[in-house]
């Protein structure tokens, strides 16, 4: 094959340039751009596009019914769930997470209980041998599972043994920056390269209707190395997340065209490999501490599901001329907001202190519903006075210090009556939903009337000590 035109491809952005520099102009990464091999053309394709012929495309309305059923349901509930009802036929999915997270564990579960319902599954593993496949599912209890297994990263084999035999149901790649393929003449992992796999496996899943999951890896920074045009191919982006020093991982939707993408689904590892959590507020209050200041509870939702989760912060006087702000789990600039809020609108003076604030647990939290739940925790902190044990807390803060109304905060009181909760600090318009509850409301309708009610909370505290 002869070689084509070079050009300068940068391996944070993809974007291409006509020479090499040591600095990105679209991303701002340095010495990161490197000289690929233009993509070869497809064969017969630029050549009719030029003359201007092509095929005819039928057109077809939007009524009628499918030919096939819209989902393959994998029978790992909370995968299920996040996919939004199974795989749908002849979707690309993309699945990013940590080195070590499980997401190879997840996957070849996923394979094996297709497998075990006689559909066939197909496991192309380009980082792994074959031999240390099969180790990892004899660790789970899975050999048995009848999924067929290749180690291979040249897309053209990978192709050609998908059409020797019948199309398969469930097509796994892992992962997508290990392939390469020969019409793009650059090393396997860079920007060409996974683009044209992509394109070609992508291709593959939409003619044959075969759900294919590539598997990606990450950047430092959390997100999934390569180009940021995959991310814009495929018809799903799920991210597996969690803590190296704990058990439980979160699946996570960021896109999906067939589904929410707020769903998440909670799994715990284990030694027999992944589990299903089917009560992630235990999991989440279970080394909870009812009696220590600074620490809410957060009535909150993910998607359709409701979670309860612990909201710590520390605050203490600052020795730097610029105190400190960290924060885990949470938004920084959303603290600040808050901060902002608490001192320009209650009163409350935070710019010689030191603020910590974590989500226990290790869960990110994304939305804005927490505000309530941490301006409580960090006015709790403040005067040393423990929150009630039994109260949970959500509520948007706005910049005027009222606090606005959620989305279904019927569910979210539902989970709390159903954990032992008896209190909700809520917005004054969600009253009726803690009435058909069963918990006493706590309505607030501005910041400052929260920061008035836990002052005389401590004062009444150190008074009765």
């Amino acid at each position: 094959m002869s070689r084509g035109k070079s050009t300068f491809v940068c391996q944070s952005c993809g974007a291409v340039s006509s020479r090499w520099a040591g600095k990105c102009e679209a991303c701002g990464a340095w010495n990161s751009i490197v000289e690929e091999a233009a993509a070869a053309p497809l064969p017969g394709g630029s050549t009719v596009r030029a003359l201007g012929r092509g095929r005819v495309v039928v057109l077809e309305g939007l009524s009628g019914a499918p030919d096939e059923a819209p989902r393959l349901e994998v029978g790992i509930a909370e995968l299920d769930r996040v996919t939004g009802g199974g795989f749908v036929h002849g979707s690309a999915l993309l699945l990013g997470g940590d080195p070590g997270i499980g997401k190879s564990t997840l996957l070849i579960q996923a394979t094996a209980e297709l497998a075990r319902a006689d559909h066939r599954v197909v496991y192309v593993s380009g980082e792994e041998a074959a031999g240390q496949v099969r180790l990892r599912a004899q660790r789970l209890g899975l050999s048995d599972a009848p999924v067929a297994l290749a180690a291979e990263t040249c897309v053209e084999d990978i192709l050609a043994t998908l059409k020797s035999g019948p199309p398969p149901r469930l097509v796994i790649i892992d992962s997508i920056q290990t392939l390469w393929t020969g019409q793009v003449e650059s090393a396997p992992g860079t920007v060409t390269q996974v683009r044209a796999s992509a394109q070609a496996m992508i291709r593959y899943a939409k003619t044959t209707g075969a759900c294919v999951v590539l598997v990606g890896h990450v950047t430092k920074d959390g997100q999934i190395a390569g180009p940021r045009v995959v991310e814009h191919m495929v018809d799903a982006v799920l991210s597996f997340e969690g803590d190296s020093g704990r058990d439980f991982r979160i699946l996570r939707a960021q896109k999906n065209r067939f589904g929410p993408t707020d769903e998440i689904g909670v799994f715990a590892m284990t030694g027999a490999g992944l589990e299903e959590v089917r009560n992630p507020s235990a999991l989440f209050l279970g080394d909870r501490e009812p009696d220590a200041p600074g620490a809410a509870v957060f009535a909150g939702l993910e998607g359709s599901r409701p979670l309860l989760v612990e909201i710590q912060a520390l605050v203490v006087p600052s020795t730097l001329g610029t105190p400190r702000r960290a924060v885990v789990g949470w938004e920084g600039s959303r603290l600040a907001m808050v901060l902002a809020v608490l001192e320009a609108r209650c009163g409350v003076r935070l710019g010689g202190h030191d603020v910590h604030l974590a989500v226990a647990g290790g869960l990110k939290v994304q939305e804005p519903a927490a505000d309530l739940a941490v301006a409580a925790a960090l006015i709790s902190s403040m005067t040393d006075a423990p929150l009630p044990v039994d109260a949970v807390f959500f509520g948007e803060i706005g910049l005027t210090g009222a606090v606005r109304p959620v989305s279904h905060p019927t569910l979210r009181l539902r989970e709390a009556a159903r954990l032992g909760f008896a209190r909700a600090a809520l917005p004054a318009a969600a009253e009726d939903a803690a009435r058909e509850a069963g918990l006493q409301s706590v309505p607030v309708a501005t910041l400052d009337a929260l920061v008035a009610r836990l002052a005389a909370r401590a004062e009444a505290a150190r008074k009765g000590a």
